[in-house]
């Protein structure tokens, strides 16, 4: 990859590692670019869709003129992997906090998971977690609710086009989902909860796909940079 190449533009499929943000997995890149490229202080660099520090997965990063696909890229059908845990629920709906209230599973079983899959297929309406990056009042969703702000979250539509039971040990149960963007994981892990009359959260989440881009085919920020100390 030269100098030129980057400034007309690329796309970076980046496997994010646990516990990143998604701006130390774009700012790792951008500075082993520019030290070993000696690119111009300000070229552009940029990601199409967060991802959250608890998952992992693919990470889409657009450099130089490529920047204008970002929101082209954000709007295509996304893929994740991941576990939701039964029984219980936190504020945040991952393991970002605490579990808040414990529920009985004893109803549960394989075919009432199954029973209840249909009613989140297709366009369904999703509140966002009150844990998340939307803004209000010009103020991060997470900042409010971490001062111990109550704030209402609107309830908006999004697509789930694939959902799929992967694995059923409970507590724990595995899934596939193909969704549209702007669908929250971890809401639909606490709604998933709330239709088995029991609670949810979400412990593992892994981005597997974005349209055709596929994390198979991605390399970690680590591995980027040193291929790049290699040329």
């Amino acid at each position: 990859m030269t100098a030129e190449e980057v400034l007309e533009g690329q796309v970076i499929l980046v496997d994010k590692p646990l516990t990143w943000s998604s701006f130390q997995a774009v700012n790792k890149l951008k500075y082993a670019l520019k030290r070993e490229l000696d690119l111009p202080k300000k070229f552009k660099i940029g990601h199409a869709g967060t991802l959250d520090p608890l998952a992992t997965g693919l990470l889409i990063i657009c450099t130089g003129k490529f920047t204008k696909r970002i929101t082209e890229i954000q709007g295509q059908p996304k893929e994740y992997t991941g576990t939701f845990k039964l029984g219980a629920t936190t504020p945040s709906y991952d393991l970002e906090t605490e579990v808040d209230e414990n529920f009985s599973i004893n109803h549960i079983n394989e075919k009432l998971i199954h029973q209840i899959l249909p009613q989140f297929l297709g366009e369904i309406d999703q509140k966002p977690p009150v844990f998340s990056a939307i803004k209000k009042d010009g103020v991060r969703m997470y900042e409010h609710a971490r001062a111990g702000v109550e704030m209402e979250m609107e309830s908006r539509k999004t697509t789930i086009h694939e959902f799929e039971i992967t694995r059923i040990d409970l507590p724990e149960i595995d899934f596939r989902v193909v969704c549209s963007k702007g669908t929250y994981i971890r809401s639909l892990a606490n709604d998933f909860g709330k239709a088995l009359e029991s609670g949810a959260h979400l412990t593992v989440l892994r981005r597997t796909k974005i349209g055709e881009y596929s994390v198979e085919n991605a390399v970690s920020p680590d591995d980027f940079e040193s291929n790049l100390l290699k040329k």
